[in-house]
C-alpha cells in the first residue's frame, strides 16, 4: 500500500512586501508550528520520497521538518511551485512504484484541492472542506492502487492534522 503526505509550507512572512511570492521566508509562528509539525511527522510514516516546492517557504518547511524523516531522497522541483491539483495530480502519476510513501509539499490551493480530489468521501474529508490552514498535513492511504493510476476518489484520507491541534 502506498502512503501520500500533502503537506501545505508553514506561515510566511508579509513584513517585506518589496519580496516576490515565490522569495517570501516563514514568519515566527511558521517556524513555530513547522517544528511541531516535525514532532508530528515523528510518528508517521516515513517518506521514501519527498517532493517539494522551489519556494523560500516551502524549502525553510522542509529544512524544518527534514530531521524527523528520516533519510528520503529529496527533491526540489519549480514546477510545484503554484501548481493546480491537475499538475500535482500528473507529478504524482510519474512516481516510481519502488517508492511506498511520499511527501509532497506545496501551497494553496493546488495542495487542498488535490487532497480533496484524491480522497474518497468520509468524516476527515469534511474536515478538509472547511480549511486547509497553512501547515496542515493531509495523510491519504491508496490502498491497491499505483501511483500511475491515481484518481479522482481513489484515496482514503486517513488523517488531517493542523498545527493548532498541536500546540501544547
Amino acid at each position: 500500500m502506498h502512503v501520500l503526505h500533502l503537506l501545505r509550507h508553514a506561515k510566511s512572512s508579509w513584513d517585506d512586501d518589496t519580496l516576490a511570492d515565490h522569495e517570501r521566508p516563514l514568519s515566527r509562528r511558521g517556524v513555530r508550528d513547522a517544528g511541531r509539525m516535525a514532532e508530528h511527522l515523528r510518528s508517521q510514516a516515513r517518506p521514501d520520497l519527498v517532493l517539494c516546492s522551489s519556494a523560500v517557504r516551502t524549502r525553510q518547511t522542509l529544512d524544518l521538518i527534514a530531521p524527523t524523516l528520516g533519510s528520503p531522497s529529496i527533491q526540489i522541483e519549480d514546477g510545484l511551485y503554484g501548481a493546480s491539483s491537475q499538475a500535482l495530480l500528473s507529478r504524482l502519476r510519474e512516481v516510481p512504484e519502488s517508492i511506498g510513501a511520499l511527501l509532497m509539499l506545496g501551497h494553496n490551493p493546488g495542495i487542498e484541492d488535490l487532497a480533496l480530489r484524491l480522497a474518497a468521501p468520509g468524516a476527515i474529508r469534511e474536515q478538509v472542506t472547511v480549511k486547509y490552514p497553512t501547515g496542515a498535513l493531509a495523510t491519504l492511504a491508496l490502498d491497491g492502487h499505483a501511483w500511475a493510476d491515481l484518481s479522482d476518489g481513489s484515496a482514503e484520507l486517513t488523517g488531517f492534522t493542523i498545527p493548532r491541534n498541536l500546540r501544547g
